[in-house]
């Protein structure tokens, strides 16, 4: 019988000491205590210092059959220990073999309670999703046919794909069940394809959230329905082979094909644009600029589509305003094959929304449709295979392509093992390997990620860790959220130790530092100073603090600084009872941030005020 799991689980199923290298360290949490060579005499050396064969994957399926794929993974981990100890250079693709009997061994319960652990832990669930989950007992190769199998432990290419794409918010039972639904479809197609296949399997494993792909539109008049996966594969396959696309498919990896599998519109609509949108992809940006903006809709504040239905051919007829531009625009770029995002932003006048997409060149532009007051913020765009928000490293290292270069396929070899001795317990060797890896590439995150959480565990000093802290944000310092992240880190450090004016002055700095090019991430920091500032002051300091942060942050903010500074704020000061001194901060926000008259930050700051003069009636 399947047995039914909640869609929420207890805490602590998996540690959490490794923070953000979750996408690596998820899938290594079972605890292991495999010998190192256990099983390497198995295997001929002459055999060892190539590549697995088929007849060698054939062997293992058959030693599955009888002994299982735990057993099987068992043998293939010390095998891929062991190259990398000898430096041989198809450590990775017995490394491959060993993840692919690992996650074959995995029993559907098992990895529905990862996931599910995983999707708390990250609060990416939605209301979209099911509450409860009916699991069995079945081993997940039993989702994917005997063909299909023998061909994912053979392609190293696949397998590469799929092992850095995967990520733990993936639902990798129906990831399986997906690619084994394509897979019978047409083999051929699929090997032709495969980057396409991997791509929708970790997009349409989970339903899309109902804000998706924005919230300016009912659900009647576009019910945020993904349509059937193979009708999607096929739709995309047919049009390049009738010239419809402007980007080839089989040459853009699924880490950049997900942009394009995403339908919210229906095939019709789709092949509308194909036929009728004819923009060449050098100036593909022009798209957002076919939409007639609607003005009226804005002086009325109608920002919710008013008709019944919200179709591609009526949106280019009627106009719109930025988000159904933006909208637009990336929809007819799936239709023709280009990775396009949809972003919704907060701008210095208002809400507003742009989209982007993958040139020819292999670059995002990501600035179509953004107005030039509009360059301090950041807008935050659906990343289609987990559906929570997309982060500006990510979209830079899409852009930048630095992963697909040999210097990183290097290094991520070295992250790969890295991680297989931090799971094992051997800390040391998992410190050297992580060293090895962002000594060769220095943008390999997750090595950096692996490499602070193994001094940590092998009880290196704090002050050594926070160096190396400050290593990792110097590695980033062009991508401002992880510097920030990692300084962050640092300050938390420094403040744990009593060195409380060094992290002040680190966290003043770094607000400082990102005032004029990045808002969105100064007024973080200045949210932190608040908020620490409300956790242990009183009113009157809090008030001081509040006055140092308008000085400071406030003169030509916008709805960044309202929305991180000056409305929790208010409402702190409501909790407290003092309604006079919250109207008294609004007003000070008034006369120190950049208002327009009857733009949006005049409208809510005006709101604020309203809600306090009430309260002192």
């Amino acid at each position: 019988m399947p047995a039914m799991l909640p869609a929420a689980l207890p805490a602590g199923l998996f540690p959490a000491c490794l923070g953000s290298m979750a996408r690596v360290a998820l899938f290594f949490l079972m605890a292991l205590s495999w010998a190192g060579l256990a099983g390497a005499a198995e295997i001929p050396d002459k055999e060892l210092s190539g590549s697995p064969s088929s007849k060698r994957v054939a062997a293992l399926q058959a030693e599955a059959a009888h002994a299982g794929w735990p057993a099987v993974a068992q043998e293939l981990h010390g095998v891929a220990l062991g190259r990398y100890q000898k430096q041989s250079p198809q450590a990775q693709a017995w490394y491959y073999l060993f993840r692919w009997a690992e996650l074959f061994g995995q029993t559907e319960r098992e990895a529905t309670a990862r996931w599910l652990e995983a999707v708390q832990q990250a609060r990416a669930d939605n209301s979209n999703m099911p509450r409860q989950f009916e699991v069995t007992e079945r081993p997940l190769a039993d989702f994917a046919p005997t063909d299909l199998r023998a061909y994912l432990m053979g392609s190293w290419d696949f397998s590469n794909q799929f092992f850095t794409l995967l990520s733990p918010l993936d639902r990798t039972p129906e990831v399986m069940s997906l690619l084994g639904r394509l897979w019978e479809r047409n083999p051929t197609e699929f090997k032709d394809h495969a980057g396409l296949a991997l791509a929708i399997a970790v997009v349409y494993d989970v339903s899309p959230p109902p804000g998706w792909p924005h919230g300016q539109v009912n659900v009647r008049a576009l019910p945020r329905r993904l349509p059937a996966p193979a009708d999607v594969f096929g739709f995309l396959i047919k049009s390049g082979r009738n010239s419809a696309l402007l980007q080839p498919l089989g040459k853009l990896p699924a880490s950049e094909l997900k942009f394009v599998v995403d339908f919210a519109a229906g095939f019709d609509e789709m092949a509308w644009a194909q036929e009728n949108v004819q923009v060449p992809l050098a100036s593909f940006g022009k798209v957002y600029d076919a939409i007639r903006y609607r003005r009226d809709r804005i002086e009325s504040r109608t920002l919710v589509w008013p008709k019944p239905a919200y179709r591609l051919p009526d949106i280019l007829r009627d106009g719109g305003i930025c988000v159904d531009q933006a909208y637009f625009a990336s929809m007819v770029g799936k239709a023709k094959g280009v990775p396009t995002l949809l972003f919704r932003g907060a701008g210095l006048d208002g809400r507003h929304a742009w989209f982007g997409f993958l040139d020819g060149d292999g670059n995002w532009e990501l600035d179509c449709g953004r107005y030039a007051d509009q360059k301090l913020m950041t807008g935050v765009a659906f990343d289609p295979q987990t559906w929570t928000d997309i982060s500006d490293h990510e979209l830079q290292f899409l852009s930048e392509g630095f992963r697909r270069q040999p210097l990183f396929a290097a290094s991520l070899t070295h992250m790969q093992f890295a991680a297989l001795f931090f799971n094992d317990g051997d800390f040391p060797a998992a410190a050297r390997a992580a060293r090895a890896a962002v000594d060769i590439e220095r943008h390999n995150l997750e090595a950096w990620e692996l490499l602070i959480g193994a001094w940590q565990r092998m009880g290196v000093p704090p002050p050594r860790v926070e160096g190396l802290l400050q290593e990792a944000a110097l590695a980033f310092q062009c991508y401002p959220d992880l510097e920030v992240a990692f300084k962050s880190r640092l300050i938390n450090s420094l403040r744990s130790r009593g060195e409380t004016s060094a992290a002040d002055f680190m966290e003043r700095s770094i607000a400082h530092k990102y005032e004029s090019i990045r808002e969105d991430l100064s007024m973080q920091k200045a949210r932190e100073i608040l908020r620490r500032s409300m956790e242990n002051d009183g009113v009157p300091a809090c008030i001081h603090t509040y006055d140092g942060l308008l000085n400071s942050f406030g003169p030509g903010a916008g709805m960044d600084f309202f929305d991180q500074v000056v409305r929790p704020f208010f409402e702190y000061l409501l909790k407290n009872g003092r309604p006079g001194e919250a109207l008294r901060a609004v007003e000070r926000a008034q006369t120190t941030m950049r208002v327009e008259p009857n733009g949006q930050l005049d409208r809510e700051l005006n709101a604020l005020k309203d809600q306090a003069q009430q309260m002192l009636r």
